[in-house]
């Protein structure tokens, strides 16, 4: 039969317990930790000190909870009750995973509802407009841009639901890969749109197959969307190259454009959700920006990362690297 101070130092949660005195008697090794926290040490004590005392006085459990900015932020709920002969007991969670994903999905939230607004609210004006419209030729305009506009609240939910279904963590199916079928088959999928735009798409991979093992669906989207990344931001007369190459222990796929390029205050976020470097741009150009988060997560998942380097106004180059030997690593 464990002990009770083995008991209490298994548990995930911080426990301190103290006398009437607010005099601490015990910690268990989880209180410890927090509480031995840079930058937060002291903060942490006067909350229990406070809090013990606060139960002394009001003769009820209190409950408390401390944001602290760190570093790392944290975010700590610290719970106290009175126990028997005079022992107080103070519980410390920590729930900052839980308030991180909370704050996450808020914003999520809110930013979807922001964005299916947008084209339902368009659709609505222009079938109104159409409505009384008698000229052929308007009707026509009218109808292209309802089109336009469903178009791309189908391609903002399409992208939210490849986005969840990655973030579900649902298990890769590994196959073997021909890296160099797999990146000309992610061009070809972009050879009309970088027609019409009058942009070029080269490959440059090596003779041969490239085989590795991996999720190819999965794959396939990252580099994808990177493609599809650089043909909208490029312009016209503009190359958009898709390089493969093999470091020792990493595969490398290289995009790179022409186009107009990213600003350096933006770099840091480009890979979050719905997140534009010109709004207005991402609007013309049909993105919903979802794509390059989608990436950053795809490549996560297969125990990689991917980084950007880019000058405004000469273009930009996503570099995507891979272990050699791929596999689910969360």
């Amino acid at each position: 039969m464990p002990d009770f101070e083995a008991v209490l130092n298994a548990l995930p949660l911080g426990v301190v317990l103290a006398r009437r005195d607010t005099v601490v008697v015990f910690r268990n090794r989880a209180a410890t930790a927090v509480v031995g926290l840079r930058h937060v040490d002291l903060l942490v004590e006067a909350a229990v000190d406070r809090l013990i005392r606060q139960t002394i006085e009001g003769g009820a459990a209190r409950t408390e909870t401390m944001e602290l900015f760190g570093p790392p932020p944290r975010v700590l709920v610290l719970s106290s009750v009175e126990m028997v002969d005079g022992v107080y007991l103070v519980v410390i969670e920590d729930i900052s995973e839980r308030s991180r994903i909370d704050a996450v999905r808020t914003d999520f939230v809110a930013n979807i509802s922001h964005e299916l607004k947008t084209p339902v609210g368009a659709l609505s004006i222009l079938a109104e407009a159409m409505q009384d419209e008698t000229d052929a030729s308007v009707i026509k305009h009218l109808a292209l841009q309802i089109m336009k506009e469903a178009h791309r609240m189908s391609e903002t939910i399409d992208d939210l639901l490849e986005l969840s279904k990655i973030e579900l963590d649902a298990p890769l199916r590994h196959n073997d890969i021909d890296l160099v079928a797999l990146v000309r088959e992610a061009a070809e999928r972009h050879a009309r749109s970088a027609l019409a735009a009058d942009v070029r798409i080269e490959t440059d991979v090596p003779d041969g197959q490239f085989v590795v093992t991996g999720d190819h669906t999965q794959l396939l989207s990252a580099i994808s969307n990177l493609i599809d990344n650089a043909v909208k931001y490029s312009e016209g007369g503009d190359t958009v190259t898709v390089r493969l190459s093999r470091e020792p222990g990493l595969i490398v796929i290289v995009v790179e454009d022409e186009g107009i390029g990213i600003p350096q205050p933006d770099i840091d976020r480009i890979f979050e959700r719905f997140y534009r470097v010109d709004r207005a741009r991402g609007r013309s150009t049909g993105g919903t920006g979802l794509g390059l988060s989608i990436v950053r997560h795809i490549v996560a998942n297969h125990g990689g990362e991917v980084n950007v380097r880019s000058q405004e106004g000469e273009g930009s180059s996503f570099r995507l690297v891979l272990p050699v030997q791929i596999g689910d690593t969360r």
